[in-house]
């Protein structure tokens, strides 16, 4: 295969499709460099679990990489990749001096996932007490990312809400981001008449990786505040829990005789929100979009959610359900969408529609391929134009580096 390009993407972690977003995303990316007939090894620091997917049946070789050792030096300089992905900032931050160093020519992209800074703000303005996002984002962890993005020769974004944040309150050339969503494939088929009717299904659930302190939040606020007054409005329903790495205290939850049942791990997601007759997702902070939610609408299962929760997925309030902005709204929605078919009915409908006009594959990827491969002829111009990268490749990556030197030097002794 001497004629493919070289992909290597740097993993925060290894990825799990059946545990999160965050994993069904990277596989995304996977197959879409497939098609584009590059050579690709995923390398990683981490352990692998048994949910990891198993890469190489996709022809996608793997690395094991260790932090702060020079051996990644070798391996990655044998390599001489044309084009680094790096899985988070954080991956970045590690390797990205190493690469420019011994791979200068390699293009550089970042793939946020979302703006962890932007979530890591709501979180505390939620701790506070504090209803609106905070004016003042210029933290530690901001700058932090910021960095890495302008390091980056192209750093893509799952979420246009997080696309504006960084062209209109950053000021970031916006050639500098792309906006790549996640997708579904063949939304024509999406009305399926052999899925679950109103009458098949059941219950409320909410899903969510427990890894994910917003849907760990989600879930208290569920127990604590909504519940309580739904399944008074509701009878006959249960709420039924399901996710990945539950915590001691989400299964703490765990009450039959409340009908709140924590469920644990659903080996397929796709079929199990298929079963049920509404999502609850509570989400009071967070960043990027949901890939719940974008896997309720492929079934027909409706979802009431907060403004956060459905953030960048729809221009306005339309949504496959409701979107609630306080207690009152959401418990009523939750139980009107439960009781009244043709409401229920209505926003499956509206869910589809959305998948279509939004989240098509094929408006999606065939742009950012073409995108993406003008990029690799302008690579010069691209690093030019990148003044503050450029500065920041020379100030910022001496400081990491020598750290990073420390810790190994350190390790030795």
């Amino acid at each position: 295969m001497p004629n493919k390009k070289q992909l290597i993407v740097i993993g925060h972690q290894w990825p799990e499709p059946k545990s999160s977003a965050a994993g069904t995303r990277m596989m995304q990316l996977l197959e879409l460099f497939v098609e584009m007939d590059f050579q690709i090894t995923f390398a990683c620091a981490a352990l692998r679990s048994e949910w990891s997917f198993p890469l190489e049946t996709m022809d996608i070789s793997t690395e094991f990489i260790k932090l702060n050792d020079t051996s990644f030096d070798t391996w990655i300089k044998a390599k001489d990749p044309s084009v680094v992905l790096f899985d988070r900032f954080i991956s970045e931050e590690h390797y990205g001096w190493r690469v420019s160093q011994h791979c200068p020519n390699a293009f550089r992209i970042l793939d946020t996932e979302d703006l962890h800074f932007l979530r890591q703000a709501r979180h505390l303005a939620v701790k506070d007490g504090v209803a609106e996002l905070p004016i003042d984002l210029m933290t530690p962890h901001a700058f932090r990312e910021m960095a890495s993005i302008y390091r980056s020769d192209l750093t893509l974004l799952v979420s246009s809400y997080e696309c504006d944040l960084l062209r209109d309150t950053f000021h970031i050339d916006e050639k500098m981001i792309y906006h790549l969503p996640l997708w579904i494939a063949n939304t024509a088929q999406l009305a399926d008449p052999t899925l679950n009717t109103f009458e098949q299904r059941k219950d409320f659930c909410f899903i969510g990786n427990f890894l994910h302190a917003p849907n760990r939040d989600a879930v208290l606020q569920l127990k604590l505040h909504l519940w309580p007054l739904l399944k008074q409005a509701v009878p006959e329903a249960s709420l039924r829990i399901y996710g990945a790495y539950p915590t001691q205290k989400v299964t703490d939850l765990h009450q039959p005789q409340d009908r709140f049942l924590v469920c644990g791990r659903t080996e397929n997601a796709l079929e199990t929100l298929a079963s049920h007759r509404v999502l609850l997702a509570p989400i009071r902070f967070g960043a990027g979009i949901k890939g719940k939610f974008l896997d309720a609408m492929q079934v027909g299962t409706p979802s009431v959610t907060t403004p956060i929760g459905a953030e960048a997925m729809t221009t306005s309030d339309v949504w496959a359900g409701c979107i609630a902005y306080d207690q009152e709204t959401f418990v009523t929605a939750s139980a009107r969408l439960y009781q009244q078919k043709p409401l229920w009915e209505q926003a499956q409908k509206v869910g589809w529609q959305l998948l279509q006009e939004r989240f098509e594959a094929n408006l999606i990827v065939p742009p950012f391929q073409v995108y993406l491969m003008q990029c690799l002829t302008q690579l010069t111009q691209i690093r030019q134009a990148n003044f503050i990268g450029q500065m920041l490749q020379y100030h910022q990556f001496q400081s990491t580096k020598f750290m990073s030197l420390w810790i190994e030097e350190k390790g030795r002794v």
